[in-house]
C-alpha cells in the first residue's frame, strides 16, 4: 500500500501583506499530479489546511478543488484539523467531503465515536487512528480548572491525549495497514519557528512515549521542518507544503511517500515539490549593498535583506533596496552596538532614573552619544509629565 503524508498547507497565509494562496494552489496541483502518477492508495492530511479559522473563499476553493481532484482520480483521503483550523468548520463540511471520498475529522473522538477511520483501498484495508489538534481547554473539565494547579492541568492534558491514542489503537487489526495521524508537538522536534509558539511548548509539547508503538507509521503535522522523530514506530513530520516564513528559507518542501504492508514497519521517502516563490534571506553590509542588489534582482521569489550598517541611520534604505529588488518583503537594518558611556551606571531598581535609562537606550540601540539639546528636551518633557495632575 502506498500513502501520501502531507500537512500544514496554511491556505490563506499572508506574509507582509502578500497572499501566499496562489503558491499553495500551485504546490497542491503538483501534489495531485504526484498522487496520480504514483498511483497512491490514499492521502493523509495531518492538519492546518487553512491559516486562519475563517479562511477566504479563495482559500477554501483551492482546498476543495484539490479534494475533488482526488475524488475524480478515485483516491480517498483522511483529513484532520490543526490548531489553525476551525474544528467546527471541518466537522461541518465533513458530510459533503465524504461524497468525494474524503474522511474529515475536526474534533478528537474516541474509537466508538468515529476517531478510528477505516478505508477499503485498492491495495487492502487501511485503519487510521486520527487525532486532530486537541485544545487543552477541550480536554479539561470545569472542575479541573478550579481544583488543579498549572502543573496538574498539564499532566492531566498529557494523560488525556495518551488515553485517546490507546483507545483508538485498540481498533487496529492484524490484516490491515495501521497508521496514526495527529497534529501535535513531540519533545525534541526541530522547529522552523513559523509555528505558533504557544501551541508548541509547555502543555502542548508531548513525550514521544505518548505515541503508540503499535502503529506501522505515525504521520504528524504542526512542525514545519520535515524530519523523523526517534520513536519505536516510524514517526515523521512531513513539514509545511511551502516555505511559510523566512525561517524556512532555502528548505526543500514536499511530502512523504509511505509504503506499507500489514504487520511490517513503513518505508518512507521524502519527495520534494518545487517552490513557485522561494524565500531567500540575503545578508550584506552597506559597502557591498549595490552589488548584492544586482545579484538578487531576478530572484523569482521573495527576499529578506539583513543589512549591516556602519552608521546609526541610513535614510531611504528601504526605497534604495526596493528600487532594484521589488520582491523584497523585509528590510532589516543592523546597527553597530556602541559601548556604554563610562559615566552611565546601572542604578538599583528602587533608584530608577528615567533620564539615565534614556541615555542608556540611546547609546545601546542607536549607537551614538546623546546630544545635549535632545537630553534637555527629554528632561523638560519628563518633568512636565511628572508635574501634570492625575
Amino acid at each position: 500500500m502506498r500513502l501520501i503524508h502531507t500537512s500544514d498547507w496554511h491556505l490563506g497565509r499572508r506574509l507582509k501583506g502578500v497572499d501566499r494562496t496562489p503558491e499553495i494552489a500551485f504546490a497542491l496541483n503538483e501534489l495531485l499530479k504526484q498522487a496520480k502518477s504514483l498511483e497512491v492508495d490514499a492521502v493523509l492530511v495531518a492538519g492546518d489546511i487553512f491559516d486562519v479559522p475563517s479562511p477566504t473563499a479563495e482559500a477554501e476553493k483551492v482546498a476543495y478543488d484539490f479534494f475533488c481532484g482526488l475524488g475524480d482520480a478515485k483516491i480517498p483521503a483522511v483529513v484532520i484539523a490543526g490548531n489553525h483550523d476551525s474544528a467546527l468548520r471541518i466537522d461541518g463540511v465533513s458530510l459533503l467531503l465524504s461524497h468525494v471520498g474524503v474522511k474529515a475529522l475536526g474534533r478528537p473522538k474516541n474509537m466508538d465515536k468515529g476517531g478510528l477511520i477505516e478505508l477499503d483501498t485498492k491495495s487492502g484495508k487501511l485503519c487510521v487512528a486520527a487525532v486532530p489538534f486537541a485544545s487543552e481547554r477541550r480536554l479539561l473539565k470545569a472542575e479541573d480548572l478550579w481544583e488543579k494547579d498549572d502543573l496538574q492541568q498539564r499532566q492531566h492534558y498529557k494523560q488525556a491525549v495518551a488515553h485517546l491514542f490507546q483507545s483508538l489503537t485498540r481498533g487496529f487489526q492484524d490484516n490491515s495497514v495501521n497508521v496514526v495521524m495527529a497534529h501535535l508537538t513531540i519533545d525534541g522536534a526541530k522547529r522552523a519557528y513559523s509555528e505558533v509558539d504557544y501551541y508548541t511548548k509547555d502543555t502542548y509539547s508531548l513525550s514521544g512515549q505518548t505515541l503508540p508503538s503499535e502503529a506501522q507509521y505515525i504521520a504528524l503535522g504542526h512542525i514545519h521542518k520535515p524530519q523523523q522523530v526517534p520513536n519505536a514506530a516510524p514517526t515523521y513530520y512531513c513539514g509545511s507544503l511551502i516555505q511559510v516564513d523566512f525561517g524556512e528559507a532555502g528548505e526543500e518542501k514536499g511530502f512523504n511517500l509511505v509504503t506499507l504492508e500489514p504487520g511490517r514497519p513503513a518505508l518512507t521517502e521524502f519527495i520534494s515539490i518545487p517552490c513557485q516563490k522561494p524565500l531567500k534571506v540575503v545578508n550584506c553590509d552597506w559597502n557591498n549593498l549595490d552589488e548584492t542588489l544586482e545579484e538578487n534582482r531576478e530572484h523569482s521569489g521573495f527576499l529578506k535583506f539583513v543589512i549591516e550598517l556602519n552608521e546609526s541611520q541610513k535614510f531611504g534604505l528601504a526605497d534604495k533596496v526596493r528600487k532594484v529588488c521589488t520582491q523584497a518583503l523585509i528590510i532589516e537594518p543592523r546597527y553597530p552596538k556602541a559601548p556604554l558611556e563610562p559615566n552611565i551606571e546601572v542604578g538599583e531598581f528602587n533608584q530608577f532614573d528615567m533620564v539615565v535609562e534614556f541615555q542608556r537606550y540611546w547609546s545601546q540601540q542607536l549607537g551614538k552619544t546623546l546630544e545635549p539639546s535632545v537630553l534637555q528636551a527629554f528632561k523638560e518633557l519628563y518633568q512636565e509629565l511628572n508635574d501634570a495632575p492625575n
